[in-house]
């Protein structure tokens, strides 16, 4: 089975500056390509393995990487580390039963 994790966070800053992630263009990538390429594309690693922008058709890359689209950077990597220290946490209650890769493809500090 496969699993797309669909991002509804901010781009180009945080609240009050930028602006969510549209749910219904994000979750274009996978159903840009139903017939499973996106499976065999090249994947580029940021903070999570995300798509090249070129191999999914009607999604802007600042949605695939909307770290790139806020101006300030540190302020971004603040919120991030928030956000994955939240993440993080919240999931050890499921850990017990849950395959290694699963809980190894979760957020790192």
């Amino acid at each position: 089975m496969n699993c797309w994790l669909v991002n509804t966070g901010w781009v180009g800053g945080p609240y009050g500056i930028g602006h969510r992630i549209s749910i219904k263009q994000h979750a274009r990538a996978p159903r840009s390509r139903p017939d499973g390429a996106l499976l065999d594309v090249e994947y580029q690693a940021t903070r999570s393995s995300v798509p090249r922008a070129e191999d999914v058709p009607g999604v802007p890359d600042a949605v695939l990487r909307p770290a790139e689209s806020w101006s300030n950077k540190e302020l971004y990597d603040q919120k991030y580390r928030q956000l994955a220290a939240r993440f993080i946490e919240n999931f050890r209650k499921f850990e017990d039963g849950c395959p290694e890769d699963v809980i190894a493809a979760g957020p790192k500090l």
